[in-house]
């Protein structure tokens, strides 16, 4: 870490970064799942990067069983209506603002939520893709989300009335269930089997979305970092092409990041608040 992020203390953060922000033009900014925290959806890792629950699904996993499948969207016929109902907090409005005032190149996030368009950030890449979309791995058919959770009901009646905590992914903590007798609809066009439009583990981001956000970077006079440990490669592998590039990046996330060496600062102070100062500008 640079002698800068070593004396942003902790009273200083926010005014070290909106220092960072008002001197760059251009920023290119990577989000991850800590900005949606106060919107309601969980997180997946612990301040020193490890993960708080078990890991996600691979797509090895949810391609090559059922079992997985059958639990992947029972839990996501339960857990779905909590997370369509999630609202943009402080942190995504602040980031619109952001936009608004011309000073983001693109806006590159990791989550998959869209909370940033909904606050109404446009110029927005899903690196990670979108849940509110599912995807036929035969045919590339897409139907929205919202269609599939009315037949995943119809064939699962009693499912709905269910009740668990939400997990990062859309999905819910069901405990002490037993999912075999769950159904899980073909797609209607061609047998395939529906995956919710995401990037599993295991699973290549697409390569049109990794050059589309790389050609962004590199118009960019700077990179921020927000609510992100940087811990997934296809996240910090950006931080390492910025930092390559001489690119300065600032991190605004609570505890350590994989990219802690190559930043220029690095404030750990609750995201909306630290940001709030484009809030009160907008």
């Amino acid at each position: 870490m640079s002698a800068l992020a070593a004396a942003a203390a902790p009273a200083q953060a926010p005014a070290a970064l909106q220092a960072f922000i008002e001197r760059h033009a251009r920023i290119f900014v990577l989000t991850g799942a800590g900005c949606s925290t106060g919107s309601g959806i969980p997180d997946y890792r612990d301040a020193d990067g490890q993960w708080k629950r078990a890991q996600p699904v691979t797509y090895q996993a949810f391609m090559g069983e059922l079992a997985t499948r059958q639990r992947y969207w029972a839990r996501s016929l339960v857990g779905w209506p909590r997370f369509l109902a999630a609202q943009p907090n402080g942190v995504h409005h602040a980031l619109a603002a952001l936009e608004q005032r011309g000073q983001i190149s693109l806006l590159l996030t990791q989550n998959v939520d869209r909370l940033h368009q909904a606050a109404g950030s446009r110029e927005v890449v899903d690196l990670h893709g979108r849940l509110d979309v599912v995807r036929c791995m035969g045919c590339e058919r897409r139907t929205p989300r919202v269609e599939f959770q009315a037949e995943l009901i119809a064939r699962n009646p009693g499912w709905e009335r269910l009740e668990a905590g939400i997990a990062p992914d859309g999905d819910a903590d069901l405990e002490d269930v037993e999912f075999s007798s769950f159904v899980i609809p073909a797609c209607s066009h061609c047998g395939g089997i529906l995956k919710p439009d995401v990037v599993y583990f295991g699973e290549n981001v697409p390569r049109e979305r990794v050059q589309a956000a790389q050609a962004a970077l590199a118009d960019s006079d700077a990179m921020l970092v927000v609510g992100s440990s940087l811990m997934v490669y296809s996240g910090f592998r950006f931080a390492q092409w910025a930092h390559a590039a001489g690119t300065p990046i600032a991190a605004l996330t609570l505890g350590r990041t994989r990219a802690d060496d190559l930043l220029a600062l690095k404030v750990q102070h609750d995201c909306a608040e630290a940001l709030g100062f484009l809030r009160a500008s907008a």
